[in-house]
């Protein structure tokens, strides 16, 4: 892989998040669209579904030969060693309740590394960028793109501390985890899904924790959030999105983070 190989995908990946995000704006606000319930009982939208087909359109046509892997439709194998992993509604929960928290992700590894990935919140006009062993950028609306740091706090005791869903630490038999976390923070919210992780990437919150996530709600997340100075690891602190869970720090956190979540680690996430 050379840097103009990566510069071209970011680009494309930059462009199409954007396209893909208007569309799912065009939605949300005539709250025009249908909602299903997939066989594990979460909902998807048409808007879901277009939104990635729009996606997978212009990667096909961009990168013909890369592969492209998300959550709506089945599996496109490539050949040239990069696969794209699409979330084109990441927080359908939040959408369909009229919530502005919800993003488009795109991330993309090359030869089974996470090498890219970006993050469009399309109702906030914000969008958050990173490379590995790169910089990482935040830019909100027409305004000059910024670099993108992670927190300086030191302790969970001075630290906000996010997740996405209360209930899923039950699910996994994690709930002491998640007790343990919020009284060892100082603030704790639900700013789940993307836009918790985007708060950690760019200094306004300072952790966060899912017990429960695909590889497609991961993907973009650690290569973002490592360009901030900050970490994203399975709960054992191990670096990967195909854990099926995820904790993302300003990295002065992680330790703490990682030893709480030790005591609390339930069963772990289905394959």
């Amino acid at each position: 892989m050379n840097a103009g190989e990566l510069a071209d995908r970011l680009e494309t990946a930059l462009a199409i998040a954007r396209r893909a995000g208007a569309l799912t704006l065009e939605y949300f606000n005539r709250g025009n669209y249908a909602v299903e319930r997939k066989g594990d009982a979460t909902p998807v939208t048409d808007a879901d579904r277009g939104a990635e087909q729009l996606l997978r359109a212009d990667l096909a046509a961009r990168f013909p030969d890369d592969g492209v892997l998300g959550e709506e439709f089945p599996e496109r194998p490539g050949s040239s060693g990069f696969r794209w992993i699409v979330d084109p509604i990441d927080g359908t929960k939040s959408f369909i309740t009229g919530v502005p928290l919800y993003g488009t992700l795109i991330g993309l590894e090359h030869h089974g590394r996470s090498v890219l990935g970006v993050i469009h919140l399309p109702a906030l006009d914000e969008t958050l960028w990173g490379l590995a062993g790169g910089d990482a950028w935040f830019a909100r609306g027409a305004d000059a793109p910024r670099p993108a740091r992670v927190s300086t706090r030191a302790t969970l005791a001075e630290s906000v501390f996010c997740t996405s869903e209360v209930a899923s630490f039950a699910k996994r038999g994690s709930a002491d985890a998640y007790h343990a976390l919020e009284a060892a923070a100082r603030i704790t919210r639900t700013w789940g899904d993307c836009y918790g992780y985007s708060l950690v990437a760019t200094g306004r919150a300072d952790v966060m924790v899912d017990p429960l996530m695909s590889v497609w709600d991961a993907a973009a997340l650690q290569p973002i959030l490592e360009a901030a100075g900050g970490t994203f690891t399975d709960w054992r602190g191990r670096p990967t999105i195909h854990a099926g869970e995820g904790i993302a720090t300003n990295g002065l956190l992680q330790a703490e983070t990682l030893q709480i979540v030790a005591q609390h680690l339930g069963a772990p996430p289905a394959p």
